[in-house]
């Protein structure tokens, strides 16, 4: 029995998993796949943090099984596409055409009478009709027998495969996933030829974060490009990218302190925080070049940070001001947007030291000509 919620039940048909947990077996003999997803299944019910763990193993049935005689088919001339299609007009129907309406199609279906009522000796009972209009019994070509049920079987690639999920139950993601695997690792012995492999929505937050880390890459080379080609002055452009990407640990930090996974939100968050540090640096430089023909280099620097302390403030106060109710999960949907709220907020607080004694600090170790 399950119980799903509607918005749940929605975002599970957008993903390609439903569940945040999913592992994949793959393998040859289904009925080896059906042991270990069950031998994983009791591994991942016995970690903290999941919940709802299934196996996977769906068993369908009672079912007709159906052994045709192809020599007896050969011999009255069906072929074994001609008696399948009048075998399913005994038991389900087949779709002969469609009814064209203003807003579909309707499917005709073509279905032998009583068919609702079809036992499995009225269908050996059943006639075949032949190629000359003559009919023959179903025994004749051939025979059918019940089956229990058998376990549904899952392909991805053309490979058997098993799928053992779970879902989260007050733990993030990564931590859950990380002592699954070993666990698995440590207590699961493959035989050859069977592999197993990490999916749900572990599968698709790993290639968020690659994804992510690669456009982390991309901003932190476009802020340098960017610096390089205001200023034309290498080193200035690696110590405002550095002062940037240090911002980064103040966002890492104040997620560590309020337990709050890293995820797409956080990782966006983490992404605005270098351009948002990387553009007040810009600004107290281009303040500091104002200064730096009047004055001398350590005035101009402390006239350029004390000039823009007030607007740096007003910045930081404002945004975190703005961005603590979503980080304190505070009003409807906020608890969706409030790893990225964190992020900014460790990112702007670390922003303040950065861009107040740090930047200052290595600016003073350069060599500047005055105009």
């Amino acid at each position: 029995m399950d119980f799903g919620q509607v918005i749940g039940d929605m975002l599970g048909d957008l993903m390609t998993s439903a569940q945040a947990i999913e592992i994949k077996i793959f393998g040859t003999d289904p009925k080896v796949i059906h042991t270990y997803s069950q031998k994983v299944a009791a591994i991942v019910n016995g970690v903290q943090g999941t919940a709802d763990v299934f196996d996977g193993i769906t068993v369908a049935g009672p079912s007709i099984n159906v052994h045709p005689d192809f020599t007896k088919l050969s011999q009255y001339a069906i072929s074994p596409t001609d008696f399948q299609f009048q075998l399913q007009c005994n038991l389900e129907g087949n779709v002969v055409g469609n009814v064209f309406d203003p807003l579909q199609l309707t499917p005709i279906r073509l279905v032998y009478p009583n068919n609702n009522n079809m036992s499995l000796n009225s269908l050996r009972n059943e006639s075949i009709f032949l190629p000359n209009g003559q009919r023959k019994p179903f025994s004749t070509f051939a025979t059918a027998d019940l089956s229990k049920g058998v376990a549904e079987l899952n392909r991805e690639n053309l490979q058997n495969m098993g799928i053992v999920s779970a879902r989260l139950d007050n733990r993030d993601l990564g931590s859950t996933m990380l002592e699954i695997q070993n666990k698995i690792k440590a207590q699961l012995h493959l035989p050859n030829g069977y592999t197993i492999e990490y999916g749900g929505a572990y599968a698709e937050q790993q290639q968020s974060f690659k994804e992510l880390a690669l456009i982390l890459a991309l901003s932190s080379l476009l802020v340098f490009t960017t610096i390089l080609f205001l200023f034309k002055d290498l080193r200035l452009a690696l110590i405002i990218l550095l002062v940037s990407v240090l911002g980064v640990a103040g966002s890492y930090l104040f997620l560590y302190l309020t337990n709050t996974p890293l995820n797409v939100g956080s990782y966006t968050g983490i992404i605005m925080i270098i351009g948002i540090i990387g553009e007040n640096a810009i600004f107290t430089y281009s303040q500091f070049l104002d200064s730096i023909n009047t004055m001398t280099k350590d005035h101009a620097i402390i006239y350029a940070i004390s000039t823009r302390l007030r607007p740096k403030l007003m910045t930081a106060i404002g945004a975190i001001i703005a961005l603590l109710p979503l980080a304190l999960g505070i009003g409807t949907g906020a608890q969706l947007h409030q790893p990225l709220a964190i992020a900014v907020i460790g990112g702007f607080l670390a922003a303040l030291p950065l861009l107040l004694i740090v930047l200052p600090t290595l600016l003073n170790l350069l060599k500047f000509k005055k105009a």
